[in-house]
């Protein structure tokens, strides 16, 4: 196969060095495994401005879909019940795991390209005081729209919710400092910002909460509660662990922090996303999200006009060496362009190069 650079939200393009680290074969017994576990959970939780006395790091076998409903199923009792606040597919997933699990739940729903209304908010809080947890997905990978973190979390923390952020593609590529949002649990995967390999996601955790949720899961694999508790031993999952994929993220952490962390990482997605919208707006492809609601990490352009093509469109790019994704809205055509993993501007520049050279191709 030809090697391509992916302009994905995830899987993503990895350095030479993360993918190294799977050619080795550990053991899950291992003791130096386990302390590659113990690591990554120490670290992840600098990451969040989390000390060990108030908060913990739980990792979880599976794509990041499985870390979130490893907190749907083990967070959320009987007695209690959730507001999903959804403006995108994602947050609709959510919807979709509270109904297979069989929980009590509301959904407050807004378009795509709109933010959350806190008076909306507000309004059914006050009127359904049953309402014990709010969940909302930060970036909305669907269309890379960064929902109001703050504006939630100071709802959450006025009403006494628990607080469940779906940070899968955010965490690692901006700065979210769990504790003073009042996070009550943060999910995102290994294959996201901090640019590793699929085969896993983390939640991390406040501990008051978590220790409260002892024998809620609805399902063996996904307990988290049980998950923790193997976990915070000695590092062992409970469970076969997907070791090249835990070695490699290791080593991406490692390289995060080479980088200058959160903040450089961040300043490097957010100078490709700016340049990628500049110069596409240039040659008539404009993007469906707002500037100020538009978050570093993907964009969704509109189709330029009626006759564009995406399979053409999606040929002509990967040929080329670039990889792009299909759009996720259903009431308009739209495609995908991610600049998270290991791109650079002069990746972003070379891709609108070619971009511009479809677009003159086809316009003529």
């Amino acid at each position: 196969m030809k090697n391509y650079k992916l302009l994905t939200p995830g899987p993503l393009t990895t350095t030479s060095a993360v993918k190294e680290e799977m050619l080795f074969d550990r053991c899950t017994w291992d003791h130096d495994y386990k302390e590659i576990t113990q690591k990554i959970r120490t670290q992840l939780l600098e990451f969040a401005g989390a000390s060990k006395e108030e908060y913990t790091v739980v990792l979880m076998q599976g794509s990041g879909t499985f870390a979130v409903e490893s907190v749907m199923t083990s967070t959320i009792s009987n007695q209690d019940k959730v507001l999903i606040v959804t403006n995108g597919a994602y947050g609709e997933r959510v919807v979709k795991m509270a109904q297979y699990i069989g929980l009590n739940f509301g959904e407050y729903s807004v378009a795509y390209n709109e933010y959350p209304n806190e008076a909306e908010i507000r309004d059914i809080l006050e009127e359904d005081q049953e309402i014990t947890h709010i969940v909302m997905v930060h970036c909305e990978t669907t269309t890379g729209i960064l929902n109001p973190i703050e504006m939630i979390s100071n709802l959450s923390e006025e009403y006494g919710k628990t607080l469940i952020i779906d940070a899968m593609s955010s965490f690692g590529g901006m700065e979210i400092n769990v504790p003073d949002l009042g996070i009550d649990y943060l999910i995102s995967s290994a294959n996201k910002c901090i640019q590793g390999v699929p085969g896993f996601g983390f939640v991390i955790a406040k501990l008051e909460k978590l220790r409260a949720c002892e024998g809620n899961a609805r399902s063996l694999s996904l307990d988290l509660f049980d998950q923790w508790k193997e976990m915070d031993q000695d590092g062992k999952w409970r469970y076969t662990s997907p070791t090249h994929v835990v070695a490699a993220f290791s080593k991406a952490i490692d390289e995060l922090v080479e980088e200058g962390g959160i903040s450089a990482r961040f300043t490097r997605y957010q100078s490709n996303n700016q340049i990628l919208r500049e110069r596409l707006e240039k040659v008539g492809i404009h993007a469906y999200i707002s500037d100020e609601k538009q978050s570093p990490i993907i964009t969704t352009f509109l189709f330029p006009n009626e006759h564009f093509n995406f399979v053409d469109f999606y040929s002509f790019v990967k040929e080329r060496g670039y990889v792009i994704y299909p759009g996720k809205l259903t009431d308009v055509d739209t495609f995908r362009i991610g600049n998270i993993g290991e791109i650079y501007e002069e990746d972003i520049q070379e891709l609108c190069n070619i971009i511009e050279e479809y677009m003159g191709v086809v316009t003529k």
